[in-house]
């Protein structure tokens, strides 16, 4: 019996204090801007780093760090809250944003590819740190071949460290699914390299 009211108890614990303080921040924006703003302090970093892992440049995941949080802020009033908390919805609204960047740039001509400014190199051997440059920017493009939604699953899980039932909140999908999709992404890619090593 003890163990049955132990399990009964851990269902009906409810979100985690940082979930709830979330939800009780995103009510109070509607008419609060100060709570925004607090909101903004704690998940603009999440946003950044899930966009950056999209983008080809810190510039552009700035950009549209910018306007999720302008979305965010515009749709406050229509948000509830729905169990997957504050983070996954702007998450959303992020990867949307994304989506809609993505378009408009296969719509115009592209622009001459800009270096990333991934880290800086080593000053005691550049040539190691040249070859690491590389090996990076062949893991991201490897990345970029990728379906949308792997890419997705992936910058989710390790950009913004979401579990899968998280990362399915943001995407649409079950948690089995979203396992299932990083499992087939992870793989894709260790195929991929793997293909090229030989």
């Amino acid at each position: 019996m003890e163990a049955s009211s132990l399990s009964s108890t851990a269902k009906q614990s409810g979100p985690s204090p940082a979930v709830a303080e979330d939800e009780r921040l995103a009510l109070g924006a509607r008419s609060n801007p100060t709570a925004f703003a607090t909101l903004y302090g704690r998940h603009r970093e999440s946003v950044f780093r899930y966009l950056r892992a999209r983008c080809t440049n810190d510039d552009d995941a700035l950009d549209l760090t910018a306007t999720t949080f302008e979305r965010a802020l515009l749709a406050i009033q229509k948000y509830r809250p729905l169990g997957a908390g504050f983070s996954a919805w702007v998450l959303r609204i992020a990867r949307n944003a994304a989506i809609d960047q993505g378009r408009l740039q296969r719509a115009r001509p592209a622009p001459a590819a800009l270096e990333s400014a991934e880290g800086q190199l080593a000053e005691d051997d550049p040539e190691a740190a040249a070859i690491a440059s590389d090996e990076h920017r062949h893991l991201r493009a490897l990345v970029r071949a990728l379906p949308e939604p792997q890419r997705d699953a992936l910058a989710l899980r390790y950009s913004v460290g979401l579990t899968a039932r998280q990362i399915g909140s943001v995407i649409g999908k079950s948690e089995e699914a979203t396992q299932k999709l990083i499992a087939r992404a992870l793989s894709d890619l260790k195929e991929a390299y793997g293909h090229e090593q030989r």
